[in-house]
């Protein structure tokens, strides 16, 4: 039932990912993954008091992260006891106090730092990154910083938008589609449906993926009857490349320099007047790319020259093509210049501002696009900021705050004494888990905004608060009557979200209100002429000002009724270059030879060493656990699995199904655990080798569970991502028992299987 209400216009956003649907109006519009988190949400089971005083927190500790999930949803809001070392109710007016207790007693607002989920709505997230700016601070990690933080920061310079610049119509005209680092089949299911219907009409799909992934293979549409009935499938891709983990940057180049040869061979290949009205760079580009070597090339990408010709040619003889990209292509040491690399390729051919044609960076979280358009940015723009100080006539301040590496930092350094979390699961989501823990329990204060129990609330500082709130599919009454709140989506649509469930229990509060009542009890009239709680009476008085705020927003209430919402302006879509130059930029691709993996197979010549991506299973939606089991890669009843060529198995001397620890071999590991007095190299123990269609020396694990893997000095340059799709690792046989450096519990008691 709830389910009907999915992506309607008079029902709820989808609480999974960011991909668009067809004028928020077509019947059954949801994925599995949508479904599972509904259900995750409309649970009949509750984490109550009940809960709280049967288990100390050293005893949830101890469970895995999909014993927590499955506990059901918070009731109250919960304060930490110290001595008896349990979570019990609080007032929600205690628990406000307590806050803004903590926040007035800092001697400097960027002590504090406020952490933002992709799932928070546009409405809570302007509130929030309002009152955060009043209390005198720009300490704004969110999860942008852990996944497209490196597609932002590469397209603001190069094409002056960091958002995709397509919409679901362009994928009804693109003759090609390229896809890389991405698995739609597990991470944003309701793509391949675009990606099947694109198949069918004729278009080429290329994915560039190093595993064989089923869901980039053949797809069966469930809301098609013939096919389900006949037990048919379509496929998806018409090529797949299955390049080395790291490999899609010389990949690219390797496309491109093809590209420029057959335009020297036979010319008609470039959009010369393309490239001489609206870009700069041509020179530098086509120096690089006739410079390089193809052995090179072949070498790093770990695919033929005749296999990057091909890919090529798909490029040239399509009038328009899309470049799709997820996770892995964002979170490598040189992914700002590989998505630059990517947008280079689109400018050859003037595949940038027409139909049919573009960039598309596959958002996760729902809202988490939303979330940086309404200000959730530790760099906020200078016009941001003199539009908050013309609107609510206050300073805002103008030192750049930090991302989550920066709060990781600052917290482990003492300095950083309250951390706030609208939403999320830090603790699970971050890299180098020990030092990350490490780092919040010398908190003073930690206070997590939730619908689920998680990790994160067990890593606590010396008084911790959770705070439960209404989920997406939740009927959110106030003072004004029931109401809607609004996300954008990956494509920038921006629509209304209602939910349709009575609340889970009578003492949550939605995010909006609780970030009002935080600002209020924190600030005061002293320090804010914000009316605070009027505002939450009526979310269109918030949605009022963000118009006000943001040009592109004008008539917001009235605009967003409309079924379907509205479209925000995307300047380089209409070919309007908002860059240094006034135009958009070639940059010559420098394939790199110094990644971690590199220095590390020279640092250690007598050892092999692996290069890991770590990854999503199919039952699970970022740090959510929804079950043990991943179908599609055939594997069944646990998680500590790592995926391996069978030859690379054998090289080892060991067999499939053995067990393993990884251990990592970064070149500079006297950060190891953040505490820099270590120079002892990062493990996880015991996990099962499984035979997978992988490229040899490459390796893959699902995440949380291999994120202590990744140290805080690893990140994408320029962007400040962690780079946990390259980790230079050693498998080691294990010869313990337990698994006692993970960050979830011990395995699970099934084995994996693989089919």
């Amino acid at each position: 039932k709830t389910l009907l209400s999915a992506n309607q216009p008079d029902g709820f956003d989808c609480p999974g990912c960011a991909w668009p649907d067809r004028n928020h109006a077509s019947s059954f519009e949801f994925c599995e993954n949508g479904a599972k988190a509904v259900a995750a949400e409309a649970t009949a089971r509750r984490a109550g008091p009940e809960l709280f005083a049967q288990y100390t927190v050293a005893e949830l500790a101890e469970q895995s992260d999909f014993w927590l999930e499955g506990q059901g949803r918070l009731t109250h809001p919960l304060a930490y006891d110290a001595a008896s070392d349990q979570y019990r109710p609080i007032a929600w007016d205690a628990a406000f106090a307590l806050v803004a207790r903590h926040l007035k007693a800092l001697p400097d607002p960027n002590q504090a730092v406020f952490y933002t989920s992709g799932r928070t709505s546009n409405e809570a997230a302007f509130l929030y990154q309002l009152f955060v700016r009043q209390f005198g601070t720009n300490n704004f990690p969110d999860c942008s910083n852990l996944c497209h933080e490196s597609s932002g920061s590469a397209m603001k310079p190069q094409i002056g938008v960091g958002k995709g610049t397509v919409q679901l119509a362009d994928f009804e005209q693109a003759d090609a589609i390229f896809i890389f680092g991405q698995n739609p089949g597990t991470n944003h299911p309701r793509m391949l449906g675009e990606l099947r219907a694109g198949y069918q009409r004729g278009a080429r799909i290329a994915s560039f993926n190093p595993l064989r992934e089923r869901g980039l293979e053949r797809f069966a549409d469930p809301q098609s009857t013939l096919e389900m009935a006949t037990l048919g499938s379509t496929p998806i891709s018409t090529h797949y490349f299955q390049l080395r983990v790291g490999g899609d940057l010389p990949a690219v180049k390797g496309i491109m320099k093809h590209v420029l040869e057959q335009e020297g061979a036979r010319g008609g290949v470039l959009d010369h007047a393309f490239i001489a009205e609206h870009t700069t760079g041509f020179g530098a580009l086509a120096a690089s790319l006739r410079a390089e070597a193809w052995a090179v090339l072949e070498e790093e990408s770990g695919l033929t020259e005749a296999q990057m010709r091909a890919a090529g040619d798909l490029y040239i003889g399509a009038d328009r093509v899309i470049v799709c990209w997820g996770m892995g292509i964002t979170q490598h040491k040189y992914a700002v210049h590989t998505v630059q690399a990517i947008v280079s390729l689109l400018l050859l051919r003037g595949n940038i501002g027409r139909p049919g044609a573009g960039p598309c960076p596959v958002r996760g979280h729902s809202n988490v696009q939303g979330d940086r358009t309404m200000g959730i940015w530790e760099k906020p723009p200078a016009a941001l900021l003199d539009r908050l100080q013309q609107v609510f006539d206050f300073d805002p301040p103008r030192t750049h705050g930090v991302d989550v590496v920066g709060a990781i930092r600052l917290m482990q350094s003492g300095i950083g004494k309250v951390f706030f979390a609208l939403g999320g699961n830090f603790a699970a989501a971050t890299p180098d888990t020990f030092a990350t823990w490490k780092a919040l329990r010398r908190c003073a204060l930690t206070v997590h905004v939730a619908t689920k129990l998680n990790r994160s609330h067990l890593v606590h500082g010396q008084e911790a608060l959770i705070l439960p709130c209404l989920g997406r599919t939740e009927i959110d009454v106030q003072a004004g009557g029931a109401q809607g709140v609004t996300v954008e989506d990956s494509m920038g649509m921006v629509h209304l979200s209602a939910g349709i469930n009575p609340p889970a229990s009578e003492h949550l509060l939605s995010e909006p209100a609780i970030v009002a009542r935080l600002a209020a009890a924190t600030l005061g009239i002293e320090r804010s002429n914000v009316q605070w709680l009027w505002l939450v009476e009526d979310y269109r008085r918030i949605r009022d000002l963000i118009a006000k705020v943001f040009p592109d927003f004008h008539a917001f209430n009235q605009r967003v009724a409309v079924p379907g919402g509205f479209k925000l302006r995307n300047a380089a879509s209409e070919r309007v270059w908002e860059t240094d130059s006034g135009k958009a930029r070639f940059y010559p691709p420098v394939v790199p030879r110094d990644t971690p993996s590199h220095q590390a197979r020279a640092r250690h010549p007598e050892q092999t060493v692996f290069t890991l991506l770590t990854m999503r299973s199919h039952d699970q939606y970022n740090t959510t656990i929804y079950g043990l089991d991943d179908r599609y890669r055939g594997v069944y009843g646990q998680r500590r699995v790592v995926f391996i060529h069978a030859q690379d198995i054998r090289a080892l001397g060991l067999q499939d199904g053995d067990w393993v620890d990884i251990q990592t071999v970064w070149c500079d590991d006297s950060d190891s655990e953040g505490d820099n007095d270590s120079g002892q190299p990062r493990r996880v123990e015991r996990f099962r080798l499984v035979a997978y269609d992988i490229p040899r020396g490459n390796l893959a694990a699902y995440y949380p569970e291999t994120n202590p893997l990744v140290p805080l000095s690893a990140v994408a340059d320029g962007a400040g991502t962690p780079t946990s799709k390259s980790i230079p690792v050693l498998l080691l046989p294990h010869t313990g028992t337990a698994a006692t450096a993970t960050a979830t519990s011990a395995p699970e008691a099934k084995p994996a299987r693989h089919v």
